[in-house]
C-alpha cells in the first residue's frame, strides 16, 4: 500500500490536508475502517506532528482515502 510522510495543516471532520516535505498539499478523507478516529486529526494539526499515512487512491473523490495514520518519531512511524 503506496505511503507519504509529512504534517497535517488542516482538519475538518474526516478530512485532512497533509503538507510533505517538499511542500506539496495532499487531501485525505479517513476511512471508517481506519485505526484512527477524526477526533485524533486536530490534536496531530495543532501539534504539528510529523505523520505516515498509508492511502489508497479515492472513487469519484478529489483526493486519497487514508487507511492508517501512523505518528512519526526519530523518523520511525509508531
Amino acid at each position: 500500500m503506496p505511503f507519504m510522510e509529512g504534517t497535517i495543516t488542516i482538519v475538518q471532520e474526516s478530512r485532512f490536508q497533509m503538507t510533505d516535505d517538499r511542500g506539496a498539499s495532499h487531501l485525505f478523507s479517513l476511512s471508517p475502517h481506519a485505526a484512527a478516529d477524526p477526533s485524533q486529526l486536530a490534536p496531530l494539526a495543532a501539534q504539528q506532528s510529523r505523520i505516515r499515512v498509508k492511502f489508497r487512491e479515492g472513487d469519484n473523490i478529489i483526493g486519497a482515502i487514508a487507511q492508517s495514520i501512523s505518528v512519526m518519531t526519530g523518523g520511525e512511524a509508531r
